[in-house]
């Protein structure tokens, strides 16, 4: 039977919660034990598709096609275990679900309410799928406090009584500020957190303290006593350098021996940490650096390219170089001195996005990399763009664009109506539900035998992961690669252009596909371990 792990956060939010499940996760597993870590949203939202990356910052695409909360992307980063649609919920999700049976009558008449209702729906998630798991992560949004998150504490206070105190665990996290001008650490947030908490009938097991400053013994004694746990259960999380150092922190802070004595585990086997100590060696004591130019719309907020982020990142480890990413926003190449800003660069990466605002700039940042040899490589939208490039400087069509940027008499990106998936033949129209046109999850694709790809990849066929609603149309394919913008990869039926590069030039791929969405530290994709080897190899020669 499977052993729940219940996180809360206190105090303030992105005290890293999803790191800490993450961490704690890929712990547990270094022991040998089974583990999925699951994500509870508070929000009204059905899910994060719909909303802005400024709003909640990228959207994580799971293989069944589940559009979720950019933690889930931590989760499978450092565990390996694929997420899934049951792995991530929101009240909007929960709601809509009990409104429909209301609708149709399920209830046979009786009153709807939060308790029992809500919480028997929380408490089912919570449970689904679990029968081959040692333990089951159930991290919380939000911060403890929040009337919207009630419902979902109120559903750990069952489940804590119906699943047996021996078989369920809270962890809760807080901050203890530094004052300065004092000198201090405080706990008195923590005290006030832990009660909070406590008033909603959880009582935490095991504090994890996010501090700038070393816990002294003192002050982590007077939190044990006024939170009601014991001092070796007040563990101090500060800051690290990287978070691929988190694990190996935390394990020496003995979070995860902590876990498993409220548990009652005593005989755990010690924890294999070969391969964490072999990231930070290589995150830590790289052999050299590159720079990337990232050109996109939403650079701002870096956690709108989270997954981007740290695949760039698992490249550089593969190559043993630090990656520098420059992020730099289209619309300032829609004017002003494009060299200027894209000589330094040892490689262009265009990400994913929607809607016209600095497509132009992205455009005119593909024809740089293809007229100055520097490797490029092309996300979802950023290969549509490169297609788009072709097709106008190449291909001699001056009109192309996107039926996504307005009425085109020369679209060669447009809208998708049908496709086929594991269900069958997908059908969209023009006025469907946002949510609801977009090809989402992992599809196949075929390569190209001898295209660059198939090298990078060893492999002809492949399964990526999609978010998107418009496609390249195949209609102009032989123009296109005419200009020398060849079709390397294709859905497996022919239709749909998945990967396209241009043989002519020393690296140059564009993906209608999310490659940072499946790699991992310990397994970085092929796509970014290439492109960061030819990184390097750019930065030799400039």
């Amino acid at each position: 039977m499977a052993r729940f792990i219940f996180i809360t956060g206190g105090v303030v939010s992105s005290l890293g919660k999803g790191l800490m499940a993450a961490s704690l996760a890929a712990l547990l597993q270094a022991r040998g034990y089974r583990v999925r870590i699951r994500k509870f949203d508070p929000y009204l939202n059905v899910d994060p598709g719909t909303m802005s990356p400024y709003q909640h910052g990228e959207v994580y695409v799971t293989d069944d096609g589940a559009e979720t909360d950019l933690d889930l992307g931590h989760y499978e980063r450092f565990t390996g275990v694929a997420a899934r649609q049951s792995d991530n919920v929101t009240s909007g999700r929960i709601y809509q679900q009990i409104i429909t049976k209301e609708r149709r009558g399920d209830y046979l008449g009786a009153t709807v309410q939060v308790v029992p209702h809500v919480t028997d729906a929380i408490k089912a998630f919570a449970r689904a799928e679990t029968d081959d798991l040692d333990f089951v992560l159930c991290e919380i949004g939000g911060t403890v406090g929040d009337i919207e998150s009630l419902p979902f504490i109120e559903a750990i206070r069952q489940l804590r009584n119906e699943e047996g105190r021996e078989n369920t665990l809270s962890v809760h996290v807080t901050l203890v500020p530094y004052i300065a001008a004092a000198g201090e650490l405080k706990t008195k947030p923590t005290q006030h957190s832990v009660r909070e908490l406590a008033s909603l009938g959880v009582q935490p097991d095991v504090l994890l303290c996010r501090c700038e400053k070393p816990l002294p013994e003192g002050e982590r004694a007077k939190i044990a006593q006024f939170c009601n746990v014991r001092k070796e259960a007040v563990i101090p999380a500060l800051d690290a350098d990287s978070i691929y150092s988190v694990p190996v922190q935390y394990h020496g802070e003995g979070l995860d021996s902590e876990v498993l004595r409220a548990f009652g585990i005593h005989d755990a086997p010690e924890p294999d940490l070969t391969a964490w100590y072999d990231i930070m060696d290589r995150k830590q004591h790289p052999e050299g650096e590159v720079t990337i130019g990232v050109v996109g719309k939403y650079v701002s907020l870096p956690d709108a390219y989270k997954s981007l982020n740290e695949a760039l990142a698992h490249g550089g480890m593969a190559n043993r170089v630090k990656v520098n990413i420059r992020w730099l926003d289209a619309e300032m190449f829609e004017e002003g001195d494009l060299a200027a800003k894209l000589e330094p660069m040892h490689g262009i990466l265009v990400p994913g996005g929607f809607g016209e605002r600095g497509s132009e700039g992205k455009i005119a940042s593909v024809r740089f990399a293809r007229e100055q040899g520097v490797p490029f490589l092309g996300i979802c939208l950023g290969m549509q763009m490169a297609c788009i490039e072709g097709a106008r400087n190449t291909s001699g069509i001056a009109k192309a664009s996107s039926t996504e940027f307005g009425a085109t008499d020369e679209p060669v990106v447009g809208l998708i109506t049908e496709w086929m998936s594991a269900e069958g033949l997908q059908q969209r129209g023009a006025n469907t539900d946002m949510g609801g046109t977009m090809r989402l999850g992992a599809y196949d694709a075929k390569l190209s035998p001898n295209s660059h790809v198939a090298s990078i990849y060893g492999a002809t066929d492949i399964s990526e992961r999609h978010r998107h609603r418009y496609e390249v149309n195949g209609a102009y394919r032989e123009a296109l690669e005419k200009g020398g913008l060849v079709f390397s990869g294709m859905s497996p039926d022919g239709m749909l252009p998945e990967i396209v590069e241009r043989p002519d030039h020393p690296w140059f791929i564009g993906v209608q596909f999310h490659p940072e969405l499946k790699s991992r530290p310990f397994d970085p994709h092929p796509l970014f371990k290439g492109f960061i080897e030819a990184a390097v190899k750019q930065s030799r020669l400039v």
